[in-house]
């Protein structure tokens, strides 16, 4: 069993790492040198206020995402990705030259120029930065790589901007540490991408259109086709909003609600940032190496509980006079804030890993870069969008900085209320993980038979029935469930079996029209490469022992023969949803956590696939252990 630190041992993914984290760690050296510079140079440079000054650095980093992430996708899917980036990286360096000069002379206009130019050099990596990931990570391994990057990326923007406005700051050579100290960083990250193994093109036949506004238009079309992949981009770019928000406010909610000096406002974002990096590594372990959609809502509660909970803390809060870091994490009354900041970092990772790796996974190969580009101009839109909010109220509504963070969670859970009514597969995940987690520990064995494309059967023994959801977190495709429709009819449950697209079904003597419905409902799957899952008992067992198989196996093969693919369910006897001891539900739990395995058969041939052949086989694999 690996864990996602394994990655950072192997060739196909640590210098793609080093790389990315050196991309975002050069990029906040040079802006918080930048922005500190112009706040207390700015005078000797230009006739701006600081105040125009920094919202014009803003909006020249961000212009670039707007006017060439489309081309930037095109480029990524037709192009082979390390040579991508090897030009990207090189063109790193003649940036930073231009930054160093700048800095030298204290030349206004090259700095921005670099800021500009530093834009989009963020923009043309970062659809290569997700669009490689799913080329050189298997899918198992796809949750934890984008959790690495994702601290990788948090630690990076921590520690670059500490860095920068240490650097600046240092008397009188502060400008000429920073020249030095990109150039060097660019050069690095430079020959770190020459490691990186070749990633090939996912469409070589593409015709670039290089009109930015026309295929951002096509591109957005593209997407929509799947709801799944654009609710996942919005809700990726709700919390670029969320997050700027957030980060934005710190400092001046740090002075004029917290009272804190600037070493206050470096621990906070500090903690802001280790929290989003801690839940991002998490996000492996407790979505056990898969794509967990769970997780999300998981993730959207905290952001509203704890943002919440952050204005309560310090509403009605006068600080009397500026504190150092020392006499801040002495008083009791900012531990909770603290614990907010934490919690809202960690909450964070679980919100944002598991949709990057659902709009990798789900998106089409041929069309993955330009997809995730198309992502990167709606996360643009947003965090100007929250800048505009932002001014309006704090400037015209006169909000205070807590009733801002205080609008925005609230925001926050109207906005994942709509994305799961939208898209209820993600709240259907939350209840079977949450359910299961507390429930039952599992086991999983060779659950690699499970083709990870293509149509197949899975055949399963009846215990119980939370059959159908032990399954359903245990394996990586979303499988189709044929059930019994009184099962498919159980209260709470059945808006699960309903989002997870589930098949009543019925004996001929109950209900003959839902029973020829289902073959037909069966067929249309399997046609359209699904997975189906039956349990050929046609009963959950009352005795602990598999009955016979019935024939329907059989008839569902003549019409789409398919390989089928035995599992048998170990341990669910005697659980409070089986039927030992009386009826289901009639008794209380063994115990919580309670052992339970999926073990999986190699797949049969629909030629052999008899219900007497599948009973022996799922008999074989469940053995002794009901």
């Amino acid at each position: 069993m690996h864990n996602q630190f394994d990655l950072l041992k192997k060739k196909r993914f640590l210098p793609f790492f080093c790389t990315q984290f050196l991309g975002a760690f050069n990029d906040n050296v040079f802006k918080q040198s930048l922005i500190i510079l112009l706040a207390f140079n700015a005078a000797s440079m230009t006739t701006l206020t600081p105040t125009i000054l920094t919202n014009l650095c803003a909006g020249l980093f961000i212009l670039p995402f707007f006017l060439f992430s489309a081309t930037a996708g095109q480029l990524a899917d037709k192009y082979e990705k390390t040579l991508l980036i090897k030009i990207v990286k090189g063109c790193e360096i003649a940036i930073m030259l231009i930054a160093a000069i700048g800095f030298h002379f204290q030349q206004l206009f090259l700095l921005l120029t670099a800021l500009f130019l530093m834009g989009v050099h963020s923009t043309a990596f970062g659809p290569i930065k997700y669009a490689i990931l799913p080329q050189t990570l298997t899918k198992n391994e796809l949750v934890g790589g984008n959790a690495l990057v994702e601290t990788g990326t948090s630690l990076a923007i921590l520690i670059g901007s500490m860095l920068g406005g240490f650097l600046i700051a240092v008397k009188p050579d502060g400008r000429e540490l920073v020249s030095w100290a990109v150039l060097t960083i660019a050069i690095v990250g430079f020959i770190s991408s020459w490691q990186i193994p070749k990633a090939e093109s996912s469409n070589k036949e593409l015709k670039i259109n290089w009109n930015p506004f026309t295929e951002t238009w096509r591109n957005f079309q593209f997407i929509r086709q799947n709801r799944t992949v654009l609710l996942s981009i919005l809700g990726i770019s709700w919390f670029w909003f969320y997050g700027a928000t957030f980060l934005t406010q710190i400092p001046n909610y740090t002075k004029q609600v917290l009272g804190g000096d600037e070493h206050v406002v470096t621990f906070l974002l500090t903690i802001f940032s280790v929290g989003i990096g801690l839940g991002s590594l998490l996000c492996e372990r407790l979505s056990d190496k898969k794509v967990e959609l769970g997780l999300v809502p998981f993730g959207s509660i905290g952001l509203t509980c704890f943002g919440v909970d952050l204005y309560f803390a310090t509403n009605g809060l006068q600080p009397e006079a500026t504190t150092a870091l020392s006499v801040f994490i002495q008083n009791p009354i900012h531990y909770r804030v603290i614990f907010d900041l934490l919690g809202i970092g960690i909450f964070g990772g679980f919100y944002i890993v598991p949709l990057y790796a659902l709009v990798q996974s789900r998106s089409e190969p041929s069309h993955r870069a330009r997809t995730i580009a198309g992502n990167n101009i709606v996360n643009a839109f947003f965090m100007v969008f929250s800048a505009i909010i932002a001014v309006i109220l704090l400037g015209v509504l006169k909000f205070t900085i807590s009733e801002l963070f205080l609008m925005t969670a609230i925001l926050s859970a109207i906005v994942s209320i709509y994305i799961y009514s939208v898209v209820p597969e993600f709240f259907m995940r939350f209840l079977i993980w949450i359910f299961l987690s507390f429930f039952y520990k599992i086991k999983k064995t060779n659950i690699q038979h499970i083709p990870d494309e293509g149509a197949c059967i899975l055949v399963c023994n009846h215990v119980s029935f939370y059959d159908a959801l032990i399954l359903s977190a245990s394996i990586r495709r979303p499988p189709r469930f044929v059930m019994y429709h009184t099962i498919f009819k159980t209260p709470i449950l059945s808006f699960i079996f309903r989002t997870a697209r589930a098949i009543p079904i019925a004996p001929a003597k109950e209900d003959a029209v839902l029973l020829e419905k289902a073959y037909a409902d069966i067929a249309e799957a399997l046609r359209d490469g699904d997975i189906v899952c039956i349990f050929p008992e046609g009963r959950i067992t009352d005795n602990g022992e598999m009955y016979p198989f019935k024939a329907g196996i059989t008839r569902i093969l003549q019409d789409t023969p398919v390989p089928v693919i035995p599992v048998a369910l170990r341990g669910m006897w005697g659980s409070i949803s089986s039927r030992r001891g009386g009826a289901a539900f009639q008794k209380m739990p063994r115990r919580l956590r309670s052992p339970v395995e999926v073990s999986v058969g190699m797949p049969v041939s629909p030629e052999h696939a008899t219900p007497e052949h599948l009973h022996q086989q799922v008999q074989h694999l469940r053995g002794d252990w009901q």
